[in-house]
């Protein structure tokens, strides 16, 4: 779906024409289906990652290529039908005087007839938890409406991927379970590609694959459950592993006989049972 090959990307300005590195050497390629957590520390390039798999940059040198389509100037448009993306503030995606409105505007885009507009807000609005909203005002909205709003946007379009960068980042904790449990729901029913950008590290628990960047370098690309073996290099770039993978870890090290991976908290939770039990 997704591949990567030699990218290298950095921002110029009149100021600075040849500005330093923001990615280098990207090797990356993203299956269909897959859902992927791209986590590092604040200026690692995963934002400007998540802007060049959408299309929104093109790349300095190497290329992308997009579900067999290699990303250019000539099919940037098609590009960003194909991937959604969610941005960090969701004030930046809605434009327009009601949630409905607000949906339909990137399906006039489309030039799609009224009647599967309509079919599709009622869809999105029910996948997100927002029925019945049509004609409220956005401002109105709580924060973790008007980022389910977003996600409605993007869904209505249909994309092949969809690029959540820093979503939950300004929402409290009921609003990042909800657009969370959205995300694990669009992996589950929909197979749709997800694609997650973050730097805290309890978002990862959804993810079956995990990308460390730092320096614009991918500096790790691991399966989620092999985490525990490489909390070193996570460390090394300030990030702290999920409670519940600090806790495995520390149980380890006292000499409890769990597996040598494991997958997510309820799994965790089984195996520490299941010793208990025996005791």
């Amino acid at each position: 779906m997704i591949r990567c090959e030699n990218v290298w990307y950095r921002y110029s300005s009149a100021e600075e024409p040849e500005g330093e590195w923001a990615l280098q050497d990207i090797q990356l390629t993203i299956q269909a289906g897959e859902y992927v957590c791209i986590v590092g520390p604040n200026g690692s390039g995963k934002s400007t990652l998540a802007k060049l798999l959408k299309g929104l940059l093109l790349p300095s040198k190497g290329s992308i290529v997009i579900d067999n389509d290699l990303l250019c100037e000539e099919n940037q448009w098609q590009i960003r039908q194909k991937v959604g993306y969610v941005f960090q503030n969701p004030d930046h995606q809605i434009v327009a005087s009601t949630v409905q409105d607000d949906i339909a505007f990137g399906l006039e885009n489309l030039g799609l007839p009224v009647s599967e507009m309509k079919k599709r807000i009622e869809q999105v609005l029910d996948e997100v938890g927002l029925s019945g909203l049509h004609e409220k005002e956005p401002h109105f909205l709580s924060g973790g409406q008007k980022q389910r709003l977003a996600i409605a946007g993007v869904l209505a379009m249909q994309p092949d991927i969809i690029i959540f960068d820093e979503a939950t980042s300004m929402l409290d904790p009921q609003g990042t379970k909800a657009v969370l449990s959205i995300m694990k729901k669009l992996h589950q029913q929909r197979r749709t590609t997800i694609i997650t950008i973050t730097h805290r590290m309890e978002e990862i628990d959804q993810a079956s694959r995990i990308i460390l960047m730092a320096e614009g370098r991918i500096q790790l690309d691991i399966a989620k459950k092999e985490l525990p073996n490489y909390v070193p290099q996570f460390e090394q770039w300030g990030l702290e592993l999920p409670v519940y993978l600090q806790l495995f870890r520390q149980l380890q090290k006292d000499g409890w006989p769990l597996k040598s991976e494991i997958s997510d908290q309820k799994e965790l939770v089984g195996e520490i049972w299941t010793l208990l039990s025996r005791d």
